[in-house]
């Protein structure tokens, strides 16, 4: 087989308004591809994004989480375990591709999804806090936990949305603002950024929330499906803008 990936681009061009597609792998699982500018990048839709198993577990985080749990079972806790710098690379690379993936999935209305990838990310924040004693790796990830929060929430909310609880969304919304205006301050150039804008992006959801019957935004979803199926692109654009501007 040839490398040569000329006649593949060629076949999808690149449309800057439609770069997102899930395809049928040849062993039939399904997988997403991201047209590029200049390529193609593909996803797994579960486990971890780039299909690999780290020393045979299914994350990083996994086999770390697996190693505290044996430490705990034989010292009876936590004291004493520690994760090194190169461990603490090795979860934030990890992380990293999480946030590649549930940032595409949030765009596709993959709200499952994206709850998984992030509550991920916030296990990621958690053992990273309480077992890495260098605050520069410690950091490198926490940063950004205000942003994971948010992006954990309104994934949450959305799903509550559609199944028209209003008030399960509010509170998801409501304890997210809780829990970032609770978070202890770190010295890292991007966590009072993170921190304001979730907190403010947070707001004006709940706010959109107590305007907006969730009813509306199902049924404009279940509409663009139906548009998508049909294909009837051009109602399914409009669909699709006027679900962006009424969704938090």
């Amino acid at each position: 087989m040839s490398s040569d990936l000329t006649g593949f681009l060629s076949a999808w061009e690149y449309d800057p308004d439609h770069t997102m597609r899930i395809v049928e792998a040849e062993d039939g699982r399904s997988v997403l591809q991201v047209r590029l500018p200049l390529g193609v990048e593909q996803y797994e839709l579960d486990g971890r994004p780039d299909g690999e198993r780290p020393r045979g577990y299914d994350t990083v985080l996994a086999e770390v989480e697996e190693r505290l749990n044996h430490h705990v079972r034989i010292q009876g806790g936590d004291d004493g375990f520690e994760i090194d710098h190169d461990e603490a690379v090795r979860l934030q690379n990890e992380g990293v591709l999480f946030y590649y993936r549930y940032l595409l999935l949030f765009q596709m209305n993959d709200f499952e999804r994206v709850s998984r990838d992030t509550e991920h990310n916030l296990r990621l924040c958690r053992v990273l806090e309480e077992h890495c004693s260098s605050e520069e790796d410690r950091n490198a990830v926490l940063q950004f936990r205000p942003y994971i929060i948010r992006m954990n929430a309104m994934s949450r909310a959305m799903i509550s949305l559609n199944d028209d609880l209003r008030e399960v969304a509010r509170h998801i919304i409501e304890s997210a603002i809780e829990e970032i205006e609770g978070l202890s301050e770190i010295e890292a150039p991007a966590f009072q950024f993170e921190r304001i804008r979730s907190l403010k992006y947070l707001r004006s959801a709940a706010k959109q929330i107590d305007e907006l019957s969730p009813s509306v935004v199902a049924q404009l979803e279940r509409e663009l499906k139906d548009a998508v199926a049909a294909e009837d692109y051009e109602r399914a654009a409009e669909l699709r803008d006027r679900i962006r501007e009424l969704s938090p």
